[in-house]
């Protein structure tokens, strides 16, 4: 990944943001390890030589603090599990829409913008949509997230005007080993207390950490790659498959299913919209461009994840 880049811009540095979350932080590793320069966007004033910050008054970086810089991969967002208070909802809304068009607004400002912006979005844009099959072609739904991830796409809106090549990575639950979805659901399934959301029925859309990041650096080196991209396993499975394959991957039983009216009384709005909504997304535009999933399974990618890989002869 070293040299030039296909891009044409010659340049290996990589600007991120959130890079101390669930995808930033192996992101970097990953990019160092590929001979890639990376800068760190912090909210503070930097305290290292990899870190710059963007001027929250005057909406700029400082002078020079971009040279060299080809690309940028905008991660940054307050995590939207947790209850549903209005802070909460304005903080979801401010991190994503609003301070996505401070950065674009200030990478199309620049003398010599970068030529490359992966962000992040997600299939929450979709909505709740049943057994539809979705690609990128497929309309925004209704509901809180499907405003959020329109709104945080459309930020994007600056960059590309200034000719930025603006690639949206629409994900969808990402299965890590610590941290996301995955972790809180380990303890209750090892208890043997797991089991499927509601009545089962509604489709996840999922994708490996280490696939999620493999897309990541995919869109950075693909020219051809722009605009909304579904970031997401093509083996997705309904939630009474994700919980029972998750039982049968860990040894133990998936029979305790979380009803979804008590999901409602606990959760509120956000039991209806993360955990109950079903977004069938095909990764249409990422398997056309040439990209591999090394595990594109629900079983094969837990197995690979919790330790527990099948052993062959």
């Amino acid at each position: 990944m070293s040299g030039t880049r296909p891009d044409g811009t010659g340049a290996t540095a990589v600007l991120v943001t959130g890079a101390g979350g669930l995808l930033g932080t192996p992101l970097v590793s990953r990019l160092h390890a590929a001979g890639r320069r990376v800068l760190r966007l912090v909210r503070r004033d930097p305290r290292a030589a990899d870190e710059i910050a963007l001027d929250p008054a005057r909406g700029t970086f400082a002078d020079g603090a971009l040279d060299g810089v080809g690309a940028v991969v905008h991660l940054a967002g307050e995590p939207v599990p947790g209850r549903w208070t209005a802070e909460k909802r304005r903080r979801i809304v401010e991190s994503r829409s609003a301070a996505t068009a401070r950065l674009c607004e200030a990478l199309a400002a620049l003398p010599a913008p970068p030529g490359t912006l992966v962000a992040a979005s997600a299939v929450g844009f979709y909505g709740d949509r049943g057994d539809e099959l979705l690609d990128e072609t497929s309309g925004a739904g209704t509901g809180f997230l499907a405003e959020v991830a329109t709104a945080w796409e459309a930020a994007c809106a600056p960059a590309a005007r200034a000719g930025i090549r603006v690639v949206n990575l629409r994900f969808g639950m990402v299965l890590a080993r610590r941290g996301g979805a995955l972790e809180p659901l380990l303890a209750v399934f090892r208890l043997g207390l797991g089991g499927k959301f509601g009545n089962g029925r509604q489709w996840m859309s999922w994708i490996a950490l280490e696939d999620a990041l493999a897309a990541i650096e995919w869109a950075l080196e693909t020219p051809a790659l722009r605009g909304p991209i579904n970031t997401v396993a093509p083996g997705m499975v309904r939630n009474r498959e994700f919980a029972r394959t998750l039982g049968r991957v860990l040894g133990r039983p998936a029979l305790f299913p979380a009803p979804a009216f008590a999901m409602r009384v606990l959760l509120g709005p956000m039991a209806d919209e993360l955990l109950l909504a079903s977004q069938r997304a095909v990764p249409r535009r990422l398997s056309e461009s040439g990209f591999r999933f090394r595990t594109p399974e629900l079983e094969a990618t837990l197995r690979r994840l919790l330790g527990r890989e099948v052993l062959t002869a």
